[in-house]
């Protein structure tokens, strides 16, 4: 692909204009836009199932990861026409937000030409007119305290997927990009407010049993040596990073699916560690390793 300042390209049915394509949007690396709209272009097949139907907060970074970011829930002015776009009422006000959809390759391309290098979405799906569905997705966010790495978080991780497993549920696992991991269940309920209670409860169980490992509480300053266990992502106003997306990091490295092999087995932080080329080899070796998540749901145990 040229990286000129201007460059019309056909993706799919849709014509799209691309800019600054030979911008360095990751500065240690010379990583750049156009490198990233190769990327996502890719990633696009095995990206967009996790993606369809989840209204799209995007982190966008017009001038690098070393610049400025900002949070983007609303379509921006200017999206084209053919984007699906869902209206939702605001969380705690009487104001709604009109979220993009990322459903095509067209609309990827689209937001990596934005320079959106992150993708977050929720753990529910909604319908085009507006309606929100009941979550669909249970997730564990194990962030690492200072004195603590993705090494530890793997360790947290398998005691998390033995107490899941005999309740039931099917757990994957995946790098967050930054510096810790996430599980992820399929669920069933019919409570918008029963996953995050679920999740409350066993990370305060695992908090209990192993306090000097592991904390359920958000304060920083209870976090160190320890893995903070995040259920609040389960909450229907928050969102996480999406399998694939990438991360503003210094390096373009991206949220990657995991073999438990490769939980079991980690014993340095870089082992988990996997850039955009990194990972575009893996699905060619591998194929998509959350491709069993939404074809494995079971009920929310109510315990």
């Amino acid at each position: 692909m040229s990286t000129g300042e201007r460059v019309t390209v056909q993706v799919g049915p849709r014509r799209l204009t691309l800019t600054n394509l030979a911008k360095v949007l990751y500065p240690a690396t010379g990583f750049t836009k156009g490198e990233v709209v190769n990327y996502y272009s890719h990633i696009a097949p095995v990206l967009l199932p996790h993606l369809a139907g989840r209204p799209m907060t995007f982190i966008r970074f017009p001038d690098g990861v070393g610049g400025q970011q900002f949070f983007e829930k609303n379509a921006p002015n200017g999206a084209p026409g053919w984007l699906p776009t869902v209206t939702l009422p605001s969380s705690g006000s009487s104001d709604t937000t009109t979220y993009a959809l990322i459903e095509e390759l067209p609309a990827l391309v689209w937001a990596a030409n934005m320079a959106a290098l992150e993708l977050h979405v929720p753990q529910w799906t909604a319908n085009r007119d507006g309606r929100r569905r009941t979550p669909d997705r249970l997730v564990f966010d194990l962030d690492p305290g200072p004195e603590t790495t993705i090494v530890d978080c793997c360790r947290v991780a398998e005691r998390l997927h033995e107490v899941l497993a005999a309740d039931g549920l099917t757990v994957f696992a995946k790098t967050s990009g930054s510096k810790g991991m996430q599980l992820y269940c399929a669920i069933t309920t019919d409570d918008p407010s029963a996953p995050s209670a679920y999740a409350k409860r066993l990370a305060r169980q695992l908090a209990r049993e192993t306090p000097e490992q592991v904390t359920a509480v958000m304060a920083k300053a209870q976090r160190t040596g320890k893995v903070f266990i995040d259920w609040s992502q389960n909450n229907p106003a928050k969102t996480t990073v999406a399998p694939y997306s990438l991360r503003g990091r210094d390096r373009p490295t991206a949220s990657t699916p995991l073999t438990w092999d490769e939980v079991h087995s980690c014993r340095r932080a870089e082992q988990l560690v996997f850039t955009a080329d990194d990972v575009l080899d893996r699905v060619d070796a591998h194929g998509d390793l959350f491709s069993g998540l939404a074809s494995s749901p079971s009920a929310l145990p109510t315990r």
